[in-house]
């Protein structure tokens, strides 16, 4: 992508490595879990796939947990309906793979000691609030607040929020800004990210 968008990329670079952790969960045996337990259990496989590291740790996650179709879509904001059903496979994957490459290359600056889920919300049909306090390496810690959604193979996240901020909502301004700096062409975008 152009210098604009690394640019933005870097004056927010947590906010990406932690967009990078929220879409790493798990949707896998969540049938029988409360989103609480859920939660916890994923969190451990997100500090697992972490120490891992690489980009194929955080894509194979990715690909596997991410809620990648509403993210994705909702990223595209407007300029989804002009997006042929057929490029949307080659989104999605550029999407995850942009995810992962940024951080793969951010992620060793935020060692996650502990992530513990602190509280979960009522839940109704627009998700489940499930709130976790993580833990740095460095000792520094703040708190998430996930929205869990059900779906029929057991929950996937939809979004998080760290201080104050949505998460998807910063992925949303960054593609639908490139978007707009490309003529308005979803094309373009899925062209960067495939790079």
């Amino acid at each position: 992508m152009g210098w604009t968008v690394s640019t933005r990329i870097r004056s927010a670079g947590w906010l990406l490595a932690v967009i990078a952790c929220f879409a790493g969960l798990s949707a896998s045996g969540a049938r029988a879990e409360t989103p609480a337990v859920y939660m916890q259990r994923v969190q451990n496989e997100l500090m697992y796939a972490q120490r891992q590291g690489g980009v194929s740790a955080y894509a194979n996650v990715l690909r596997q947990h991410m809620d990648v179709q509403n993210i994705g879509l909702t990223a595209l904001g407007p300029h989804a309906r002009t997006l042929p059903k057929a490029d949307r496979p080659a989104y999605y994957n550029g999407m995850i793979n942009f995810i992962a490459k940024y951080a793969a290359k951010e992620g060793p600056k935020y060692i996650v000691t502990s992530a513990v889920v602190t509280g979960q919300g009522a839940g109704d049909a627009g998700g489940t609030n499930v709130d976790t306090h993580i833990t740095l390496a460095d000792g520094s810690g703040y708190d998430i607040r996930w929205l869990v959604m059900k779906t029929s193979q057991g929950y996937k996240v939809r979004d998080a929020q760290v201080v104050g901020f949505w998460m998807t909502s910063f992925l949303d301004d960054l593609f639908q800004n490139y978007i707009t700096e490309n003529g308005n062409n979803p094309r373009a975008l899925v062209l960067a990210l495939s790079r």
